[in-house]
């Protein structure tokens, strides 16, 4: 008999029910399809694959987490294949990342991106990488064409759009013309630009000192960039000054730093050079006092700020290759300290690292192994740790001999310089001298081709006509004491010279920007020799090729042997400090060196035993360079150091101790703000319920850590959001510490006055009253009535974002790719540092981007955890199967010698010529 499942419906129900037959038959084939879409580009992960171009068979092992480690008996089998499983399981993050960093966005998105690629073009990252290929050694530049050749095998082997990945297959629905094009070396090389921009150091704090003096008067905008607390926070190195031309790490009494008078430089084109006319400028120093060659100049105008603001606004807009975009940048980091073998259970070293970066899936990190199956001068890899796709090389991680972390350093390495223009020419002393342009051709997918002619000075490119059209936004010439009159005529964008120099005349005001990473430089070299260094003379050799970004490097060795370098291209100003723009004009602020390498703070087995970086100061006031006066204020610094000294007080250190620090969600503030809470506010029931007795954790479970921080939040707005323009209010960080810190010992200061209320002056008390009601007010409609039941984790939530069609706006789409969201503990400058910016709300915005504690006495106890996964492909099991762990604190095993990396191997797959 016929099976008739309809036949008893009435005629209209029967047609509904074919309908929603039919609806459900194309969905099943639509999820069928899907799945075979999403499962196509799956890499092969065993069983035998060919690589052309490999000179013997190559293993993959991976274990079960998808990590692999790669095992050839030649470099250059090594970094074909190593491109070749970056391309496996990440190939469209690494041609999103190339795009990005050639400014080529708009080949996929459209006019969306437009923007975003002429502050791209103009600022030439891809340009400065290729003309540093020529500039690396022949090894590194074979490492690259190498890896590059990997690459390419793979692409070969994937031609069409759901071979490669699901973004792909998504692509291709609004821009089916699109074809990736062959790897190449500058690709790779471009990537290092986009680190050395999401680690540009204090160009955002010169900006926001510009933007905060449009609104309150320079005198008061020094109030919110306090000087750095030596007195309570350590430095990394506790002492040294340069002496005959190196660094020394006993302070020398009394050392002075003279730049005509015998201190040399090294010159910007390698050669020495002192300051001219033979003036003593003695540097600032690390603890932020002015020298005394130097005078400080008065914040600019309200026009010039203005600019700044603007400029500052679309650098934020600026897509993130480290995933900040968007956040509050301040007080963004990263942690490391290793201890030395007397104070650690084995007698070896132990070192920690966790970089903080934004959370984005998959993850910016990859974790790979390079080993040669038999180490020799002519094949010198056995290293294990943490890479970037689209990189050749280890990162930071360990080889069998040495260990090494980085945080960023953050040195001054980028100046902004006013500069008087007349159409194309730009003023240098007493005339005006002809910029350098080029036309840059942007293709944009859907519409035609965009011109763009980029303009630069003597000092850099010209960025405010790109960056939020800030050029035109100067309603006439700035107006700053003593260099140009306020009211001049010419018209809107004009203004004329008071200062002797430029004729009787008009000029416009652009900005333009000095940045290290724009002169081609030897980075490549540097991650390279790292993964072959067996010393610290090896690593220092490493170190002193790491220019741009320049990053605190820790150190230990199966030696016992521990230590520190700060290396970088770190500029010498013949006038000026790097805190408020220069005039350009002048001549009286250039940059007419660099600190040579020697004379950067190093340490070797300090007599602490331990050594501990977080972004906190280099070295304290006996240091006479001028490295910056824009640190991370030492909170999460410092903390590291207690929890260590603790630790030591009561025996030895284990890795488990390591690990536990890493996680320490201690809040630095609060044992100072909570005591003034509880009498301010003795009244408040929330106060004396969840703050009395709080240890200061803030645990994801912590109904106290959630009161505390919602508190903050609004007393951040209440006390400064009523005087401050948009964009210069605090987000939070340890630079508010420390300005809060002070103002409660002056209760009625002029910051707590709220300006918006008529014939009446509030004071600290008021508005610790008002913060807090404000607060409880917040998480009752949050989180409920009872505050015992509130939870710092329900608040402080992370999504893990897909950095391509995870923000598209479709929620189909974004379902497919973003994961979360995850409830954490921490805080901004807890070490647990999950950042949140608190102008905007209690969500987690950046992180430890990976977790990793090495143990020298046997590598393969060491330990380490990825964000997200190996995986870049959504729905694949790595894709983000180390979330939960790292959201939990927990680590993997990282596996160093092979016969350990054999007994976890999930997978074994054999790449063959």
């Amino acid at each position: 008999m016929r099976f008739a499942p309809f036949a008893r419906l009435s005629r209209p129900l029967r047609w509904g029910a074919r309908v929603l037959t039919a609806v459900l038959v194309a969905a099943l084939v639509l999820a069928v399809a899907g799945v075979w879409t999403v499962r196509r580009s799956f890499p092969r992960l065993d069983g035998e694959l060919r690589l052309p171009g490999l000179s013997a068979q190559v293993t993959v092992l991976r274990d079960g987490h998808g990590i692999p480690q790669i095992y050839a008996s030649t470099p250059r089998d090594l970094f074909m294949a190593q491109g070749y499983v970056h391309a496996q399981d990440r190939f469209w993050e690494m041609d999103f990342r190339r795009k990005t960093t050639a400014g080529r966005l708009s080949e996929l998105f459209g006019a969306s991106t437009l923007e975003v690629d002429k502050v791209v073009r103009t600022l030439g990252w891809r340009r400065t990488a290729e003309r540093e290929l020529p500039l690396l050694d022949p090894r590194t530049r074979q490492a690259l064409a190498d890896y590059a050749g990997g690459v390419n095998a793979w692409m070969r082997q994937h031609e069409g759009f759901a071979d490669k990945s699901l973004e792909y297959a998504v692509l291709k629905l609004t821009n089916g013309s699109y074809t990736p094009e062959p790897w190449t070396p500058a690709d790779s090389l471009a990537w290092l630009k986009a680190m050395a921009w999401d680690l540009r150091s204090n160009m955002d704090d010169e900006l926001e000192r510009a933007l905060d003096a449009s609104a309150v008067p320079a005198a008061r905008v020094d109030q919110l960039f306090p000087a750095y607390p030596f007195d309570r926070h350590q430095p990394i190195v506790t002492g040294g000054a340069v002496r005959d031309g190196r660094f020394a790490a006993t302070p020398t009494e009394g050392a002075t730093a003279t730049a005509a008078g015998g201190a040399t430089a090294t010159a910007i084109g390698g050669a020495t050079a002192t300051a001219a006319g033979g003036a003593t400028a003695t540097a600032r120093g690390a603890g932020g006092a002015a020298a005394p060659a130097q005078v400080r100049r008065a914040g600019p105008d309200q026009a010039t700020a203005r600019v700044l603001a603007d400029v500052a606004r679309t650098l934020r807009a600026v897509p993130s290759p480290l995933g900040t975009d968007g956040t509050d940048r301040a007080g963004i980091g990263s942690n490391s300290w290793v201890v030395g073998g007397a104070h650690t259970d084995t007698g070896k070293p132990l070192l920690a690292n966790d970089p903080h970066l934004g959370p984005r899936i998959p993850s910016i990190w990859y974790q790979a192994g390079l080993h040669c199956r038999v180490r020799s001068a002519a094949c010198p890899y056995d290293v294990v740790g943490y890479t970037f796709s689209g990189m050749p090389g280890v990162v930071i991680g360990h080889n069998d001999r040495v260990a090494w972390g980085f945080t960023n350093l953050g040195p001054d390495v980028t100046d902004l310089y006013l500069e008087r223009t007349k159409g194309d020419t730009y003023q240098v002393g007493d005339s005006f001298r002809p910029m350098e342009t080029r036309t840059e051709q942007i293709k944009v997918a859907g519409r035609p081709t965009e011109t763009l002619t980029v303009r630069s000075t003597e000092h850099g490119p010209i960025i405010s006509g790109v960056l939020g059209g800030a050029k035109n936004a100067l309603p006439g010439a700035a107006v700053r004491t003593g260099e140009i009159e306020s009211g001049a005529t010419g018209g809107p964008g004009t203004g004329a010279a008071n200062d002797g120099r430029l004729p009787a005349g008009t000029h416009e005001l652009e900005i333009a920007l000095r940045w290290t990473a724009l002169d081609p430089g030897r980075t490549a070299d540097a991650l390279l020799l790292l993964d072959t260094a067996a010393n610290f003379e090896q690593f220092r050799t490493a170190a002193s090729f790491f220019e741009a970004p320049a990053q605190n490097m820790i150190y230990a060795d199966v030696d016992g042997n521990i230590g520190y370098q700060a290396p970088g291209r770190i500029p010498v100003r013949a006038g000026g400090d790097g805190r408020w723009p220069a005039r350009g004009w002048t001549g009286k602020e250039e940059w007419k060196g660099f600190i040579p390498f020697e004379e950067l703070p190093t340490a070797y087995n300090p007599p602490e035993g331990f050594i501990a970086t977080a972004n906190n100061a280099a070295i304290g006031p006996s240091y006479d360079r001028f490295l910056t006066s824009d640190w991370a204020y030492g909170y999460r610094s410092q903390r590291i150091v207690d929890r260590i000294r603790q630790a030591m007080s009561k025996g030895k250190i284990t890795a488990a101790v390591m690990g536990d620090v890493q996680m320490d969600s201690a809040n630095g503030l609060a044992p100072l703000l909570v005591p003034h809470l509880l009498r301010a506010g003795a009244k408040v029931p929330e106060v004396g319920e969840l703050l009395a007795g709080w240890d200061f954790s803030q645990g994801r479970d912590s109904a106290p850590a959630a009161y505390f921080n919602a508190v903050w939040r609004h007393l951040l707005q209440r006390t400064f959001d009523d005087e401050l323009p948009e964009g210069g209010r605090p987000g939070g960080g340890d630079r508010w510490y420390e300005v809060v810190r002070s103002l409660l010992d002056r209760p009625g200061d002029a910051w707590w006055d709220d300006v918006r209320t008529k014939g009446r002056v509030e004071t600290r008390d008021d508005m610790l009253v008002a913060a807090m009601g404000d607060a409880a007010g917040e998480l009752r409609a949050a989180l409920g009535d009872s505050p015992r039941d509130w939870r710092w984790g329900d608040l402080h939530t992370l999504e893990l974002t897909n950095e391509t069609f995870g923000t598209s706006g479709i929620g189909p789409v974004e379902w497919l790719f973003n994961r979360g969201p995850l409830k954490l503990g921490g805080g901004k400058d807890a070490v647990d540092a999950t950042g949140w910016d608190a102008s905007k709300g209690f969500e987690v915005d950046w992180v430890p981007s990976m977790r990793m504690v090495v143990d020298l006495a046997d590598l393969d106890r060491s330990r380490w955890v990825n964000l997200t996964g190996a995986s870049g492909h959504a729905f694949h099991p790595n894709y983000d199967d180390q979330a939960g762990l790292w959201a939990d604190g927990a680590t993997t095993p990282m596996r160093q010698t092979e016969s350990a990396v054999r007994k976890d191997a999930a997978d074994t797959l054999t790449l063959t010529p």
